[in-house]
């Protein structure tokens, strides 16, 4: 699978209390996305990747279409936002973890980055 298809699937909806997925099964899904995706361990797994931007407009403009994503997916990430950089973290809150959410947004961002980036 690559990100592009990734992307299209849908995210699953209301999540408490669901177990996060495996590491292994988290790893092997993170081949699906670009290598500046990683998984990261702050007491339990997220997934977080930064983007650069030429100024402080385009990380803004990124940034909300990010959050729009979100807001339509009601998936929400840890956003920081820095002069011509942001910083995006996904995680399900409720699985205290990873879901395949967390890597389908991830593959969203993915397609909102293009006309916004520096390449």
């Amino acid at each position: 699978m690559i990100a592009s298809e990734l992307a299209k699937e849908p995210c699953q909806r209301r999540l408490p209390g669901r177990a996060p997925m495996s590491a292994q099964d988290a790893w092997m899904l993170s081949t699906s996305l670009p290598s500046n995706w990683r998984i990261v361990n702050e007491d339990f797994l997220k997934l977080r990747s930064t983007f650069t931007f030429a100024d402080f407009a385009a990380a803004l403009a990124f940034l909300n279409r990010v959050s729009a994503l979100a807001e339509a997916a009601d998936h929400h990430p840890h956003l920081t936002l820095e002069w011509g950089r942001v910083e995006v973290t996904w995680w399900t809150h409720g699985a205290v973890g990873l879901h395949r959410n967390d890597f389908i947004m991830a593959a969203r961002c993915e397609e909102v980055v293009r006309p916004l980036s520096l390449d």
